[in-house]
């Protein structure tokens, strides 16, 4: 794989440690050669959720999704397995699931009538006396996806049969997701319902914004306005810490004042809810110790798991799939993450917070929409105005994963953006001087 440069010629990263400067080539997001490249070099190795374990809990459930630009199938067969198949019949290629989801023990293929089962053998042939002697049922068997590997029932898929396995994919992160599966003393599940939207954007501008905390307050104040007219303090705004967890992945944690679903309790939420609450907390420090249950409910959070995974745990706990589509577009897979046996009142208020704040109608979603598709519309200059600037706390650079820096510095950005380079082969200058030519200032 030969090294990877913007179409000027230019290298697509800066990241000149003296200098204190890192940029990345606005090409990065407008090329189709860029675009092309990562669906190779990124998501044909890279571990990807594809779902979580409750979501198929019984035998014969089963969830299409279209993931890398292929349609899966996500299901339970009848012998209690996880499986995820290729959605397209091994005969002619048609699609041989149309639902979104359901129970089914067999899957029919509306054009020639051929059946399988949920376990991914060929059940029928139809007027299979008419092949001759050279076929062979095993060669029409559903394709299943190479790896498939759950971690606290997030169930992952790698089209790389050879890449490591998911743990050590994950790294640091396997904790964070800990973070999230230790919430629930009986489990956790997906609640009910999945958003699907899109964005005319690419598909990086969503994976810099989740852990860039520089816009949270300046972007979205509405929101904030909103908080404060519910009685919530908003003073201590969102702080915190930003932490490079290895392999691309990040996360960003800090303690809001205002209220969490998992154990952190604010006044017009009402007393019965605050005893709820404090036996909730109990119930975790009794299962994972104080210092971790201190983790769980006292810190907002938002993960990044490389390259297209993110988790926002503050008000709500969302999942969120990144799926780009093009160089200019991207679909976003939403999910809502709740402890099972959650009382109803308590999950209508996780599910309202969910959708007033990340819902693609609530307050923050649609601000972040508008500004990815803006930047992206003004990424048809980037022959003209060519860097994007992720230079912010260079000088307090972590020196080590996990090593604390401020959550408003861009110490993740540059994480995840070093993991881009490396798995894309493309070209990084470290010296600022010479791989920025010289423009004329503006009048």
């Amino acid at each position: 794989m030969s090294g990877l440069s913007a179409p000027s010629g230019q290298p697509l990263i800066i990241d000149d440690a003296e200098a204190g400067v890192f940029r990345v080539n606005r090409a990065a997001y407008a090329s189709e050669e860029v675009f092309e490249r990562e669906q190779r070099a990124l998501y044909d190795h890279c571990w990807l959720l594809l779902g979580h374990e409750s979501e198929i809990s019984r035998p014969g459930d089963f969830k299409t999704r279209t993931i890398a630009l292929r349609p899966i199938i996500l299901c339970r067969g009848d012998d209690g397995r996880v499986r995820a198949f290729i959605n397209s019949c091994p005969h002619r290629g048609a699609e041989l699931c149309r639902e979104t989801e359901g129970n089914r023990s067999i899957f029919h293929c509306m054009y020639h009538s051929w059946t399988f089962r949920n376990t991914g053998e060929v059940h029928t042939v139809r007027a299979e006396e008419g092949y001759t002697g050279g076929f062979r049922r095993e060669d029409f068997h559903l394709k299943q996806v190479p790896r498939l590997e759950s971690y606290r029932e997030f169930v992952f898929i790698c089209f790389d049969p050879d890449a490591p396995d998911l743990v050590t994919y994950l790294g640091n992160a396997a904790r964070y997701l800990d973070y999230l599966a230790d919430q629930g003393g009986d489990g956790m599940e997906i609640v009910e319902g999945t958003q699907l939207y899109a964005a005319r954007a690419n598909w990086k501008l969503q994976m810099e914004n989740v852990i860039d905390f520089y816009h949270t307050v300046p972007l979205h104040t509405s929101y904030f306005r909103f908080l404060e007219s519910t009685g919530a303090d908003i003073s201590s705004g969102v702080g915190g810490a930003g932490y490079d967890l290895g392999n691309g992945h990040s996360a960003v944690h800090f303690k809001a004042g205002w209220g969490r679903p998992v154990a952190r309790w604010e006044p017009r939420w009402g007393e019965a809810e605050k005893h709820r609450l404090e036996a909730l907390r109990a119930d975790i420090e009794a299962r994972v110790g104080p210092q971790r249950a201190e983790m769980i409910c006292d810190w907002d959070r938002n993960i990044l798991v490389f390259p297209n995974l993110t988790v926002a745990d503050v008000v709500a706990l969302v999942v969120r799939v990144v799926n780009p589509i093009a160089p200019g577009m991207m679909e976003i897979t939403q999910w809502c993450l709740a402890p099972k046996g959650e009382p109803e009142e308590a999950r209508s208020r996780r599910l309202h917070a969910f959708n007033t704040f990340l819902g693609p109608g609530g307050f923050a979603t649609p601000d972040d929409i508008e500004v990815f598709e803006g930047s992206q519309r003004a990424f048809g200059a980037h022959r003209e105005l060519a860097w994007s600037d992720f230079s912010r706390g260079y000088h307090g650079e972590a020196t080590r994963p996990e090593t604390e820096v401020r959550s408003d510095y861009e110490g993740q950005t540059r994480a995840f953006y070093r993991e881009w380079a490396a798995r894309m082969g493309a070209i990084v200058s470290h010296r600022v001087d010479g791989a920025l030519p010289r423009e004329a200032a503006a009048e």
